[in-house]
C-alpha cells in the first residue's frame, strides 16, 4: 500500500482486535442481540470439515430444523478455510484462520435495520469517514439501492450494482438465498467516484457482507419467497484491524503481527528491514500458529484424513517456512505458547486446554522432523533411479507429504544434472486444490435426499424411550426408494417418521435401538433395523413384513429390550472405562470418540502412549469392582451451567443446550450425556477389555465387551486355548512355554541356515579372485553369483575388496532365488584409491539398475541395488565393464 493510502487510513481512530470485537458484539447487543459465543471449528455440519464461515452454526435454524436460540444474534466466530492456502502470506488478505463478527436476525428485522445498523456502526463507532466507503448491491435489488441512497444519503456513484456472482448469495443449487450488499473501504478518495472498479484490491477492501436471506430455490430454479426474511452479515475483524490501525496488510495488526516479530527473533532478522518477497514465510507461520492451536484446542489431532490432515498440513508447513528462514530447532511451542497468549481472553478455552496444544505441538513438530530425514532419503533414491527427471508427482509428493519446497528439490536434483517436471508439479499442485476446494469452500445449506426435505416441514420427534419401550404412534411421514409416499406395502424398505417414539435415535456414539412396530400384529408389521436422527427428527429405516402402512396410522412401537438392555450395559460400561483411565493413567485424558452397540463397546482418547498391560488389567479391575458395588445411577436434568458447577464431564467441542441431561454414578462417574443407561452398575455384570491401539498420533483406543458379550468372548478364546493346547500336545498353561521353545528353535535354526549360506558364499571368494582383470593399475571383479542372497552376497564383495585392495572395483549380480527368476540382486564395493579419483558406488550403481529395471543407492564406498530383469544381467555386466575401462583406463 502507497504511503498517501495508509495516510489516508490514519485518520480513523485506532482500535486494538479485541477493542474492535468488543465495540461491535456490544453494539448489536444495545439493539436487542444476544450475545453467543464462537462455536467449536469442528461442525455439527457433515457436509464440511470445519467452520468455514460465521453463519455455519445457524445452518439448522436457517433450514427450519432447529429453534433459534433468539430473534436476533451476534457472534465473533472462529473459521477455517485452506482452500487458498498458497495465497497466505503473499496477499494482504488470505488467511486460513480468521474471525468474522455477524449479526443475524431469523425472521425479526430485514433490509432497512440491517443497513441502517451497518452505517451507525461503521462511521459512528468505528469512525470511519463516508468519503472512504463504498457499497455494491445486487443488480435487482432496487430496495437496498433505496435504502442506501435516500435513507443513508449515500453518493449514488458510490453504489454499485453487481451481477449475481458478485451479490447474490447462495449455498448450491437449490436451498434458501438473497441478494447481498457489501461494504468496501476506498484507501483513495481523491481518485473520484467515476468508474469505479471494486475489483481493484490496491484501492479497495470489503470488509462487510449484508446477506439478505428472502427466496427459496428450488430444483428447477424457481424462486419462492421465504415465510420469514433472515439477515446474516459478516465482518472480518482481520480486516477491520487492517483498515483502522493503519497498517499495509492484515499480518501487521496487533492480532498477529506480535508472533511475527517473535518469528523474526528467532530466526536473527529485523521484519521490518525485510524485502517484501522474504517476509512471506514470517507471515504463513504467523497465520498457520492461530489456526494450529484453535483446531487442537477444539478437539482435532493429527492424522492423515479430514481435519487431523489439515492440521497436519498446516502444521508441516509451518516448520518448512521456519527452516527456509533459517530456524533450525524446535520452535512450534514457543510460537504456539504466544499465539495462546494473544488470543485467550476472548477465548479462554486456549488457556484450558493449554497442555494438550502444548503436548500435540511438541509431539507433531518431533515426528515431522523424522519424517523430513525420510524424505531427504526418498529423494536421495529418487535420483540414484531416475538419472533424467524427477517427475512432477514425485516432486508434489516431496513438497506435501515430506516438507520439501520444489526449489529445494530442483537444486539438489540440479547439483546430479537432472531435471525436475515443474508442468507435472503444478499439475499435481491444482489438482490438490481443486480436492481442497471442493471439500472446504462451499456450504451447502440444502440435503439432497427425500428424508432431509421431509424434515423440514416436520416438527421435533418427542422421544420418549428413556421412560418406557413401547408407545403409541402416529406416522408422519414414509419414504420408500427415496421418495415421499404416503403408503408401504409388504417387502418395501422404508424409512418412516412418528410424531413420538420410544426407538433411541443413533448419537452420542451410540448405535439406534431396533424392534417392531404394527399398526395391528394381523394387519402390519413393519420391522426396524435402525434409528437415526436429522436435525433432530427420528428417521426408523426398516422393512415391511406383512401388511400397508400408511401416512397418520396410530401404531405401537416396541423396541427390543435385549437389544437394548446390552446398549444401556455397554454405555453405562464407557463412562465407568473413561473414569478408571482418568484414575489410573492420567486425570488429563479427554475422551476423542465412542462407539457404543449391542455387542461391544469402543473409546478414543487423547494419550501420547501405549497403556502397559499392567495398567490394563488395573482399569480393568477398577471398572468391574465399581460393578460389583451395585452402585444406583441418578440421573437428572438441570442448567448448563449447574452441571458444570457440579462437575459434570462433557465432551469438549459437543453442542449443549441450556438444560442439559446428566448421568450421576456417584463417587466414579458424571457426565453430560443423551444416552440410554442401567439404572444400576450391577446390571452391567461384568467388564472385560479386548484390545488397546492407537488409531492416530496421540490417540489410543480401547475396545471391550460387557454383560453377556463377555461370556461368547471368553468362549472363543476358551475354544482357541483348547485347539492350541491339542496342536501343542500339552496342558493349557504350557502354551507360552512351547510356543516361546519354538520360536528359539526357528530363530537357532535360521541362524545356522545364514551362517552356512555365508559359509557357501564366502568359499567362492577366492575362485572370483581368480577371475580379477586389470584395468589400468586397478584389479577389478566383474561376476554374476546366482543363488546368493543379499546379506551373504555383501559380504562377498567386502572379502574380494579386502583381498584385492583400496585400488580395486567390485561388481557382483545375480538371481537370489533360482526357483523364481524374477529379482536381481546387484552390489558394487570400490576401494578408497577409486573414490579418491571420483568414482561413486552409490551412482555407478543407479546407472546398472536401470539398465535391469530397478533402482538403488548407497555410500560412496558401497552400494546395492535392485532389479526385476534378470535377462539383462549380462548387458549390465558389458556396460560396467566398459564403464569402469573407460574410468580407469
Amino acid at each position: 500500500m502507497a504511503g498517501d493510502q495508509l495516510a489516508s487510513v490514519k485518520k480513523v481512530q485506532s482500535l486494538k482486535g479485541d477493542e474492535i470485537r468488543a465495540k461491535f458484539l456490544d453494539f448489536f447487543a444495545q439493539r436487542g442481540h444476544k450475545v453467543l459465543p464462537s462455536a467449536s471449528l469442528i461442525p455439527e455440519d457433515p457436509t464440511v470439515l470445519l467452520t468455514i464461515a460465521g453463519m455455519l452454526p445457524f445452518k439448522p435454524v436457517f433450514l427450519g430444523h432447529q429453534k433459534s436460540p433468539a430473534a436476533r444474534v451476534t457472534t465473533s466466530q472462529k473459521c477455517i478455510r485452506t482452500n487458498d492456502i498458497e495465497n497466505v502470506g503473499r496477499t494482504a488478505r488470505h488467511h486460513t484462520f480468521f474471525e468474522m463478527l455477524g449479526n443475524f436476525s431469523f425472521g425479526d428485522y430485514f433490509k432497512e435495520e440491517a443497513i441502517q445498523w451497518a452505517w451507525e456502526l461503521t462511521t459512528q463507532v468505528f469512525g470511519l469517514a463516508p468519503k472512504n466507503l463504498v457499497v455494491s448491491v445486487f443488480r435487482e435489488d432496487n430496495e437496498a439501492e433505496k435504502i442506501w441512497r435516500e435513507l443513508i444519503g449515500l453518493n449514488p456513484k458510490r453504489i454499485i450494482k453487481m451481477d449475481e456472482a458478485d451479490n447474490f448469495w447462495s449455498s448450491g443449487p437449490t436451498g434458501p438465498c438473497g441478494p447481498c450488499s457489501e461494504l468496501y473501504y476506498d484507501f483513495q478518495p481523491e481518485l473520484g467516484d467515476e468508474n469505479i472498479d471494486l475489483e481493484d484490491d490496491s484501492r479497495f477492501i470489503e470488509f462487510y457482507n449484508l446477506v439478505f436471506m428472502q427466496f427459496n430455490r428450488d430444483a428447477k430454479g424457481r424462486l419462492t419467497s421465504l415465510d420469514n426474511f433472515n439477515i446474516d452479515t459478516g465482518m472480518g475483524l482481520e480486516r477491520m484491524a487492517q483498515i483502522l490501525q493503519g497498517v499495509p496488510n492484515n499480518y501487521e495488526t496487533d492480532l498477529i503481527y506480535p508472533l511475527i516479530e517473535k518469528i523474526a527473533s528467532l530466526a536473527g532478522v529485523q521484519y521490518q528491514r525485510l524485502h517484501e518477497q522474504d517476509k512471506s514465510s514470517y507471515k504463513v507461520i504467523g497465520d498457520h500458529t492461530r489456526a494450529l492451536v484453535h483446531l487442537i484446542s477444539d478437539g482435532v489431532t493429527s492424522s492423515n484424513l479430514g481435519r487431523g490432515y489439515i492440521l497436519r498440513r498446516l502444521l508441516r508447513r509451518v516448520i518448512r517456512h521456519g527452516r527456509l528462514i533459517g530456524i533450525d530447532k524446535p520452535f512450534l511451542v514457543e510460537i504456539g505458547l504466544l499465539a495462546i497468549e494473544l488470543m485467550a481472553s476472548y477465548y479462554p478455552q486456549l488457556s484450558e486446554r493449554k497442555t494438550v496444544v502444548v503436548k500435540e505441538l511438541q509431539r507433531e513438530e518431533a515426528r515431522f522432523l523424522e519424517t523430513l530425514e525420510r524424505g531427504e532419503k526418498l529423494l536421495s533414491d529418487l535420483l540414484a533411479s531416475k538419472p533424467t527427471q524427477i517427475s512432477g508427482e514425485q516432486a508434489f509428493e516431496l513438497y506435501d507429504t515430506y516438507g520439501f519446497p520444489l526449489e529445494l528439490t530442483e537444486e539438489i536434483a540440479q547439483e546430479q544434472g537432472l531435471n525436475v517436471d515443474i508442468k507435472g508439479f503444478e499439475n499435481a499442485m491444482q489438482r490438490q486444490r481443486a480436492r481442497a476446494k471442493a471439500a472446504t469452500s462451499t456450504i451447502d445449506l440444502t440435503i439432497q435426499d427425500s428424508i432431509d426435505t421431509l424434515t423440514r416441514t416436520l416438527p421435533l420427534t418427542n422421544f420418549q424411550g428413556y421412560e418406557s419401550l413401547e408407545k403409541m404412534c402416529n406416522v408422519q411421514a414414509i419414504v420408500v426408494d427415496g421418495q415421499s409416499v404416503t403408503k408401504a406395502q409388504k417387502g418395501d424398505s422404508l424409512q418412516v417418521v412418528l410424531d413420538v417414539t420410544p426407538f433411541y435415535g443413533e448419537g452420542g456414539g451410540q448405535i439406534g435401538d431396533n424392534g417392531v412396530l404394527f399398526l395391528d400384529e394381523s394387519k402390519c408389521l413393519v420391522d426396524i433395523n435402525d434409528v437415526t436422527r436429522v436435525n433432530n427428527i427420528f428417521v426408523h429405516s426398516g422393512v415391511v413384513r406383512q401388511g400397508i402402512l400408511q401416512i397418520n396410522n396410530v401404531v405401537t412401537c416396541k423396541v427390543n429390550p435385549v437389544t437394548r438392555q446390552r446398549a444401556k450395559a455397554n454405555h453405562t460400561a464407557t463412562h465407568l472405562l473413561q473414569s478408571a483411565l482418568k484414575k489410573v493413567v492420567d486425570g488429563d485424558i479427554s475422551q476423542a470418540g465412542s462407539l457404543v452397540n449391542f455387542d461391544r463397546l469402543r473409546f478414543d482418547f487423547h494419550c501420547p502412549r501405549a497403556l502397559s498391560q499392567k495398567e490394563l488389567q488395573e482399569i480393568e479391575g477398577l471398572v468391574n469392582d465399581w460393578i460389583s458395588k451395585a452402585v444406583a445411577l441418578e440421573v437428572r436434568e438441570m442448567r448448563l451451567d449447574e452441571a458444570k458447577s457440579a462437575g459434570a464431564l462433557a465432551m469438549f467441542g459437543e453442542k449443549y443446550g441450556d438444560v442439559v441431561r446428566v448421568v450421576d454414578v456417584p463417587g466414579v462417574s458424571i457426565e453430560l450425556c443423551g444416552g440410554t443407561h442401567v439404572s444400576n452398575t450391577a446390571e452391567i455384570g461384568v467388564f472385560k477389555i479386548i484390545s488397546e491401539s492407537g488409531i492416530a498420533a496421540g490417540i489410543r483406543r480401547i475396545e471391550a465387551v460387557a454383560g453377556p458379550s463377555v461370556f461368547n468372548y471368553l468362549n472363543e478364546r476358551d475354544l482357541i486355548v483348547k485347539t492350541l493346547a491339542e496342536r501343542f500336545k500339552s496342558q493349557s498353561n504350557q502354551i507360552v512355554e512351547r510356543v516361546v521353545a519354538l520360536q528359539e528353535e526357528v530363530k537357532s535354526l535360521n541362524k545356522t541356515l545364514l551362517n552356512a549360506e555365508k559359509e557357501v558364499a564366502l568359499s567362492k571368494v577366492s575362485m572370483l579372485c581368480n577371475q580379477s582383470i586389470s584395468i589400468g593399475s586397478s584389479q577389478c571383479v566383474i561376476a554374476r553369483a546366482d543363488g546368493i542372497k543379499s546379506d551373504s552376497l555383501q559380504s562377498v564383495a567386502k572379502a574380494l575388496l579386502s583381498r584385492l585392495g583400496d585400488n580395486s572395483a567390485v561388481v557382483l549380480a545375480g538371481v537370489p532365488d533360482l526357483d523364481k527368476e524374477t529379482k536381481v540382486i546387484i552390489i558394487v564395493a570400490l576401494g578408497s584409491r577409486l573414490i579418491s579419483l571420483g568414482l561413486n558406488a552409490g551412482k555407478f550403481i543407479a546407472q546398472l539398475a536401470q539398465i535391469c529395471g530397478g533402482g538403488g543407492g548407497g555410500r560412496p564406498e558401497f552400494a546395492q541395488a535392485g532389479g526385476n530383469n534378470p535377462n539383462a544381467l549380462k548387458d549390465m555386466m558389458d556396460f560396467a565393464k566398459t564403464e569402469l575401462t573407460s574410468r580407469l583406463s
